[in-house]
């Protein structure tokens, strides 16, 4: 998914995380940690025939080498990757984790010449970094709700055919709108997690993702709560077209204090996003769909979006992201309760 995107040339997308992230989020599988080869007895390694003869044959000292085969055993793939006359690791403690063995493509079975190798833009490394910290270091859970949304695309389409082709209002312009007003609504998740205590912010910066060349970023719409009528799809679309030709101010891109993630025009019926720090939640929108609803003994069609709320435990637990939620639902299923 795009997830929430990092803040730097960073959960988009159109987003996207930002975020990334999100969830995102669908994320690969990590490479499995390999543990120190045990010993048999003495200093006897626990290796395979090959591995034996392949590091005979390189002079390389097998008790230097971690294995990664079953239980520890040293395999061919390890003396491959390693290099004769290395110090022989120290074997982690049990208050700490070995470090992530990263092996290289052929080491995992890819045959050198099968790919072409893309060299990483320093956004690419950029995201990378950023949303591996995120993923691994942020306790995070997900919230998924579905949304009825007859009422919004009737109220959009009323309110384009009065403001002609000069401004044209996005369900994503509207999602951002309601996402700010639950965000005053619940100041609880709009927060930060901060080693010195919990940010409470004043406003609702909202940050939108967007996808670009070689990546994403998330521009941000500030004090989103404070702006009416046509001045969030205004703005969101300048922010969008220059975020594409790369000619946003690091101010206009960095910070935020929530992310929507909308992949919705893709097709996609719902994700999780990664959370974009330093953020308490981004928010994962996904398509519009007919759907089959009930309404009391009748089962009717309705038009139906999944969204889902990515939250950081560590600021916005179980109970205030399902209250942001309750907020956030009606004013998306019937708008005109955000010009109350």
């Amino acid at each position: 998914p795009l997830a929430a995107p990092p803040p730097a040339p960073s959960k988009a997308e159109v987003a996207p995380a930002p975020a990334a992230a999100p969830a995102p989020a669908v994320s690969a599988a990590p490479v499995a940690v390999a543990a120190p080869a045990p010993k048999a007895s003495g200093d006897r390694v626990f290796a395979s025939p090959l591995a034996k003869r392949l590091a005979a044959a390189k002079g390389l000292d097998l008790k230097g080498v971690v294995g990664s085969g079953p239980h520890g055993r040293i395999i061919a793939r390890d003396v491959d990757g390693a290099k004769p006359g290395a110090a022989p690791a120290p074997a982690p403690s049990a208050s700490t984790s070995p470090p992530r063995q990263v092996l290289s493509l052929e080491q995992m079975g890819i045959a050198p010449g099968s790919y072409e190798l893309v060299p990483l833009s320093n956004m690419r490394k950029t995201i990378a970094r950023r949303l591996t910290d995120s993923f691994r270091d942020i306790p995070h859970f997900p919230l998924t709700i579905d949304l009825e949304i007859d009422r919004l695309l009737d109220a959009r389409q009323r309110i384009n055919s009065l403001l002609g082709n000069d401004v044209r209002i996005s369900v994503n312009d509207i999602v951002i709108r309601a996402a700010a007003l639950a965000l005053k609504k619940v100041p609880e998740a709009n927060a930060s997690f901060t080693p010195d205590g919990i940010a409470m912010h004043k406003h609702a910066d909202i940050a939108m993702a967007v996808a670009i060349d070689g990546g994403l970023i998330t521009p941000i719409i500030r004090a989103a709560e404070t702006k009416v009528g046509a001045q969030i799809p205004k703005e969101a679309k300048d922010l969008a077209e220059r975020a594409r030709s790369m000619k946003l101010k690091p101010e206009e891109y960095q910070g935020g204090t929530f992310s929507v993630s909308n992949l919705g025009m893709f097709g996609i019926k719902s994700f999780a996003s990664i959370i974009n720090e330093p953020q308490g939640a981004i928010l994962s929108v996904g398509a519009g769909e007919k759907r089959a609803v009930a309404r009391g003994d009748a089962v009717l069609a309705a038009t139906v979006m999944t969204v889902t709320l990515t939250c950081d435990h560590r600021v916005v637990d179980g109970a205030i992201g399902a209250r942001w939620l309750q907020a956030f639902k009606p004013l998306i299923e019937d708008p005109i309760v955000m010009l109350a």
